[in-house]
């Protein structure tokens, strides 16, 4: 069966079952055995089937959005700038939240076939393995905000340039006259932790300062990783004169340590946050942050996703980064004598 002249009805001789059935496989549809499926599949695949031209699906009427909790501002602007972008092409969300587990039981891969969702965009989120094949049967694309380790190939990724974040928080510190400058980043496990950690690393070989792995905390961008990563480096001796945040979150946790132990800021310890949410202009004294533009990451990975899903067309590149800049308050100042 050459390519151009195969029929559905050829497939469902071939694998024995109806034209109905491979429709349904082919549409991403449920009430199909994962051994059928997969057959199915095989045979869609080795005819060309599915590569048949660029026609576009039926018009897409919804999308998932996964995140890891709905109980902070970041995730609040997440969901705004996503809602934000489906409403304008008149595109409705479904929220799931994941309270930082693995996605991919059988369950959530049936309750996605059942209401027929068109895509997912997965902020901070991990599939449990083999879930990327799982979604690929059901023709439902997805792509990654702050992903967990590293998205498959061919996964969209959507990032701020936490790198260059890192990096100009630090060397803002180095500048004022800190050498003694802590860091409690996120999750050892996102990318974006780490690229923050080595911004901090390279902004101190920059400025001449051998970085001492004993002011670095891994957190987990809540408040609580804030205060508990500061109490531990504000136990130190020396203790750091400055403590770089890698959100706004953990800042606020590093206020609360700091004004347990009776140290002022920025007089006594200067802060640094990752984010710019509202509350860095709610805290006393006003928080010195790294601005990552989040609603607008939020409506990028929507404006990606929605292509894969209406066209099946491909980003012009795997990952898109989008700048970050410091934005300066009240909360750093030069070392005390």
């Amino acid at each position: 069966m050459a390519g151009q002249r195969t029929t559905l009805a050829e497939i469902a001789v071939q694998a024995d079952t109806s034209v109905a059935t491979v429709s349904k496989v082919l549409n991403g549809r449920p009430g199909v055995s994962e051994a059928q499926r997969d057959r199915i599949n095989e045979l869609l695949d080795a005819t060309g089937y599915r590569r048949r031209g660029v026609a576009p699906r039926a018009p897409v009427s919804l999308i998932d959005v996964v995140v890891r909790g709905i109980d902070s501002q970041w995730s609040n602007q997440i969901l705004m700038g996503a809602e934000e972008e489906a409403a304008r092409v008149g595109v409705s969300i479904v929220v799931t939240v994941t309270h930082g587990q693995s996605l991919g039981s059988r369950r959530w891969l049936s309750m996605l076939a059942k209401r027929h969702t068109d895509g997912l965009v997965l902020v901070v989120s991990r599939l449990s393995q083999g879930v990327d094949r799982e979604l690929a049967k059901l023709r439902i694309p997805y792509v990654c905000v702050d992903p967990i380790g590293t998205a498959p190939a061919g996964v969209p990724v959507i990032g701020a340039t936490n790198f260059a974040g890192g990096l100009s928080a630090t060397e803002h510190l180095t500048q004022l006259g800190h050498r003694r400058i802590g860091i409690i980043t996120g999750d050892a496990d996102l990318e974006c932790s780490l690229e923050r950690l080595d911004g901090y690393r390279a902004a101190l070989g920059r400025a001449g300062i051998v970085p001492d792995d004993a002011l670095v905390r891994f957190g987990n961008f809540q408040a609580s990783g804030g205060y508990e990563g500061a109490r531990s480096l504000l136990a130190l001796e020396p203790r750091p004169t400055a403590i770089f945040a890698g959100s706004d979150l953990q800042a606020s946790g590093v206020y609360q340590a700091a004004a347990e132990l009776g140290l002022r800021i920025p007089e006594d310890l200067s802060v640094v946050g990752f984010d710019d949410v509202p509350l860095c202009g709610w805290v006393t004294p006003k928080l010195t942050t790294v601005h990552q533009p989040i609603d607008e990451m939020a409506r990028q990975a929507t404006r990606l996703l929605l292509g894969l899903a209406y066209r099946g067309s491909q980003p012009p590149e795997s990952k898109l980064e989008l700048a970050t800049s410091l934005v300066l308050r009240d909360s750093t100042a030069p070392p005390p004598a």
